[in-house]
């Protein structure tokens, strides 16, 4: 269970990365792509962001539990 926590939290935190990452991006490039994906992308950063952190109490819980 502790290393699919750790996975689950990677992957997690390696999606916010490419979403930021992708926004980035978009304000870089304007235009007709970021009027279309600005928004969709930094709301989908904040939902994954949300999943990240919970995924991370979630380990850190489970840790202090089972030593």
């Amino acid at each position: 269970m502790n290393a699919l926590l750790t996975n689950l939290a990677l992957i997690a935190m390696l999606g916010v990365l490419v979403v930021l990452s992708l926004g980035i991006f978009s304000l870089a490039k304007g235009g007709t792509f970021r009027e279309r994906w600005s928004n969709k992308l930094m709301r989908l950063r904040v939902l994954l962001q949300a999943i990240a952190i919970i995924l991370l109490c979630v380990l850190l819980w489970w840790r202090s539990q089972n030593g």
